[in-house]
């Protein structure tokens, strides 16, 4: 018997209990399942338009960049944009999003790259598995349709969000994986990214990209 096992013997035998009985775990597992939600803040709630208003400027307020286009066919060109206006290279990595794989990138100039990023590329193209207005933050999970290499090693990282993914807060988000990919099948890692990477550990000055991208732009579909 491990220190662990011997701590909960001494509980059951000071409770009298060994722990299987049928109306002790009824009473846990209804607990769990009829378990109240906790507080939700306000400040995301309310309709796809309410919403998408706090989040685009909770999402600035964390000096985050924002566009708006009508579908995702416009995404390309939208991206290129950003990165000739930021002086950056027109090449972008991303992964095997089916979404993004169907995007018309032929009709930009850009150069695709493909996989994780090994830490050399500038740029990088992801898409979003939701946001939280509460917050401007957006959900992105692992996996080979978007690896996570790609939300912290490149120096600008673009984003592409689906405006009705716009939920108010963070157990919606919780929720939504849960519906999306069941008992068992969530990816290894939720990533909830808020504005480009930050600092200010030093003499309390705010410096960009210390740990990550120092540009996120968002690019909202619909």
């Amino acid at each position: 018997m491990n220190s662990r096992e011997a701590i909960f013997a001494s509980i059951r035998r000071s409770l009298a209990v060994h722990g299987d009985e049928a109306p002790r775990r009824f009473e846990v597992e209804t607990r769990l399942k009829e378990a109240p939600p906790g507080v939700v803040p306000k400040r995301g709630q309310g309709d796809l338009p309410a919403r998408l208003a706090t989040f685009k400027a909770e999402a600035e307020r964390a000096q985050a960049s924002l566009a708006e286009i009508a579908d995702w066919a416009g995404a390309p060109a939208e991206i290129a944009r950003f990165l000739r206006e930021n002086n950056c290279p027109a090449t972008v990595r991303m992964g095997a999003d089916p979404s993004l794989a169907a995007m018309p990138w032929s009709e930009t100039t850009l150069e695709i790259l493909h996989g994780p990023s090994d830490g050399r590329d500038v740029n990088a193209v992801s898409a979003a598995f939701a946001a939280i207005a509460e917050t401007g933050t957006l959900a992105l999970v692992s996996g080979a349709d978007n690896p996570t290499t790609l939300n912290f090693l490149p120096d600008n990282h673009i984003v592409v969000l689906p405006r009705d993914a716009i939920l108010g807060d963070y157990e919606s988000v919780f929720a939504k994986l849960r519906g999306a990919y069941g008992k068992g099948g969530a990816p290894r890692t939720l990533n909830f990214i808020t504005g480009p990477s930050r600092s200010a550990d030093i003499e309390q000055t705010l410096l960009l990209g210390a740990h990550g991208p120092r540009r996120l732009h968002i690019v909202i579909v619909g």
